[in-house]
């Protein structure tokens, strides 16, 4: 038997992120995978209450974005439930009403940072307990580097906000970061997809138990400032995060199908 001959890679599957000819197609990419990412939420014990917000820039309409609506159970998403709301957060298409206060610090972010296609907003445990120690998340592990020196603090908390005048605050201390962690609130993080930015606020708040863990375990040993910014390059752009989301997203997709509506 001759020995087996390699495939040449160029032959190999390798998704990409797709591109769509059309503002109706890349609409409905968008919302589709905005449905799925809000539903992979509910499934991680993201979601709170009526807690939690994903928003996703409409690609004809900049200043209009679709976001989850208040009240309806991350687990129960459609993108029929989707809604359409402006920036000064009046629902232009939909049935459902919006979070304000989240809609507002979402429709901030998205004012000051063009380049940010999507946002994720959760008050996730572990997102919660590290911000309440006003801390950041240190390079502990390999995963933590992909938010080395990429990652801000916002360190006030004033309660439920709906003032605009708080949210730019906000917007203005993530500045050109991937993530924010909000003092005594949750976590924040915005990519230029919806997959990305997903990703990053899962990760995120991985990494967040894992500090939480080995501090409470011991004295952890940090992976040095070369090393973390090296990692970082490898690892802390928003196509590595769209890779790694694909396994989440093609599970969810074929267990949960319903929701493309």
């Amino acid at each position: 038997m001759p020995e087996p001959t390699p495939i040449p890679t160029d032959q190999l599957h390798f998704a990409l992120p797709p591109t769509h000819p059309t503002a109706e197609e890349e609409r409905r990419h968008r919302r589709e995978r905005l449905v799925a990412a809000v539903r992979l939420f509910g499934r991680h014990g993201l979601d709170e209450g009526v807690s939690g917000q994903l928003t996703v820039r409409d690609p004809e309409f900049a200043d209009c974005f679709w976001t989850n609506p208040f009240g309806v159970p991350f687990a129960l998403l459609t993108v029929g439930d989707l809604i359409l709301v402006n920036g000064e957060g009046q629902v232009v298409e939909g049935r459902h009403h919006v979070n304000q206060a989240a809609f507002t610090l979402h429709a901030e972010i998205h004012r000051a940072r063009p380049d940010v296609v999507a946002a994720a907003h959760s008050h996730s445990p572990y997102g919660r307990a590290l911000s309440a120690l006003d801390a950041p998340l240190e390079p502990l592990t390999q995963d933590a580097c992909a938010f080395y020196e990429d990652h801000a603090r916002y360190d006030a908390y004033t309660g439920v906000a709906v003032d605009p005048a708080e949210a730019r605050r906000v917007a203005r201390a993530l500045g050109p970061h991937k993530a924010l962690i909000l003092r005594n609130h949750g976590l924040l993080t915005v990519g230029g997809s919806v997959d990305a930015a997903a990703w990053w606020l899962l990760a995120m708040e991985r990494c967040c138990q894992v500090q939480l863990a080995a501090k409470a375990a011991g004295d952890p040993v940090p992976i040095g400032h070369r090393d973390a910014v090296r990692t970082r390059e490898q690892l802390g752009s928003d196509l590595v995060a769209w890779i790694n989301y694909q396994p989440l997203y093609q599970r969810i997709a074929r267990s949960e199908p319903e929701m493309f509506g």
